[in-house]
């Protein structure tokens, strides 16, 4: 159901150093940074298990309102479909489905704020 959670941190740095510290008892670790000189002046880190990043922390604009939640879709076009029926619902587009190679080779996303502010997505990882 859900393919990750994220939100906002005040502090980047103290935030990834906290999450770095407290999850690895939990065999959570640190799976990718980005930088903000590659997330488009925003700082983003993922944590998890096996190589699969499912909860994120970030900077900026990238992480707007209040959470972030992604809902796993099973094929692309359950994406578009997310998509058109969340802004039909009455959210605000916060990133057309595209490609974001720069997340997961395959990664095919949409993004929408509810109407509290909170960043909604839907993505599919299938080629």
């Amino acid at each position: 159901m859900l393919d990750h959670i994220g939100f906002p941190v005040s502090d980047f740095e103290r935030s990834l150093a906290f999450y770095k510290k407290a999850l690895e008892p939990l065999g959570l670790e640190l799976i990718v940074e980005l930088p903000r000189e590659t997330a488009g002046g925003n700082a983003h880190a993922g944590f998890g298990r096996k190589g699969r990043a499912q909860f994120w922390i970030g900077t900026g604009s990238a992480l707007r309102g209040r959470l972030h939640v992604a809902f796993e879709a099973g094929s692309r076009p359950q994406v578009d479909a997310f998509h058109a029926a969340a802004l039909r619902a009455g959210a605000s587009d916060n990133g057309k489905p595209g490609l974001r190679p720069q997340y997961h080779p395959h990664y095919y996303g949409a993004f929408v704020l509810d109407p509290d502010g909170h960043n909604i997505e839907a993505v599919c990882r299938a080629p």
